[in-house]
């Protein structure tokens, strides 16, 4: 995950203030659509079971319980590893695709150190098969990592890039994908849908950081969503369907007042609290005591 002036990491999720000197206020988009449920539990389980048959230690460690409880304890950390990793290279590639859209729009840019990061990493083909779209769609671009706010539903979020493709204005968001086993970029998630349509709803987008001035949004007008899977082998762009914007940004605001019920939940107190047995009665009158 890219990491854009305004942006917090805080114990409420990802926020974002108004200027570089103020506090944060109101939750990212990201962190919004986290509100809803997700069970990654078998995605877990297998990682773990997957790493530790091919642990070239597991032979030895079956007849010592205690090693074998190591290499399990090991195991039990792939889905995170591999979690991180995956964010670690989707940041690499999205900065590389940022250095693109830059030097498009003759700005200063860093494009040759950033593919460079790529190719020692052995991720170059990532920035090939980009490249290959980028060109292919004659891709125009506005404005790359523009930061937006929407004060009447209360988020803010950044858009990888603003642009105009085949004429009409796109607005763009990238996502690192691995390869199936097809040699085809795996296919996106549709929360992309929602994320893009929040960034369409915005009302502000960010003019400097540092002053903490903002604008007016000026590309939310009909613009062609697209979500674009980034691969080793392919680069596969996927357009959100206009019929079912409405719906997604209704699940949107929904989600959006969970984060903040949520927050109001744990800032009102001790949910639980203890109690003890109640106070001794006296018998009433004819009763016997028990021995």
């Amino acid at each position: 995950m890219t990491s854009p002036a305004l942006a917090h990491q805080t114990d409420n999720g990802r926020m974002y203030s108004r200027s570089i000197n103020e506090l944060p206020t109101v939750p990212s988009i990201t962190t919004v659509m986290a509100q809803a449920p997700s069970d990654m539990t078998g995605w877990a389980r297998h990682m773990a079971a997957t790493t530790l048959a091919r642990d070239p230690g597991l032979p030895g460690a079956a007849s010592d319980p205690a090693r074998l409880r190591g290499l399990a304890k090991e195991a039990s950390r792939a889905a995170e590893r591999f979690r991180d990793a995956a964010a670690e290279r989707g940041d690499r590639v999205h900065a590389y695709a940022e250095q693109v859209a830059l030097r498009a729009l003759g700005r200063p840019h860093r494009l040759g150190e950033a593919r460079e990061e790529l190719r020692a990493r052995g991720e170059e083909a990532f920035a090939a098969r980009f490249y290959e779209w980028w060109q292919l769609y004659g891709v125009e671009p506005g404005v790359p990592e523009i930061t937006v706010w929407n004060h009447e539903v209360g988020y803010a979020g950044t858009l990888d890039l603003v642009a105009k493709i085949g004429g009409r204005l796109c607005l763009i968001d990238f996502k690192t994908k691995g390869t199936d086993r097809n040699g085809q970029v795996k296919a996106m998630d549709e929360k992309v849908v929602m994320q893009l349509v929040a960034g369409m709803k915005a009302q502000e987008s960010l003019v400097g950081a540092q002053a903490g001035s903002w604008g007016p949004w000026a590309y939310g007008q009909d613009p062609i969503l697209l979500g674009v899977a980034i691969g080793e082998t392919e680069v596969r762009p996927m357009r959100a369907n206009p019929e079912v914007l409405r719906y997604h940004w209704y699940k949107f605001c929904a989600l959006r007042r969970v984060w903040e019920v949520q927050l109001q939940a744990s800032e009102a107190g001790r949910a639980l609290l203890p109690i003890g047995p109640p106070a001794a009665r006296p018998l009433a009158a004819g009763a016997a005591a028990l021995d």
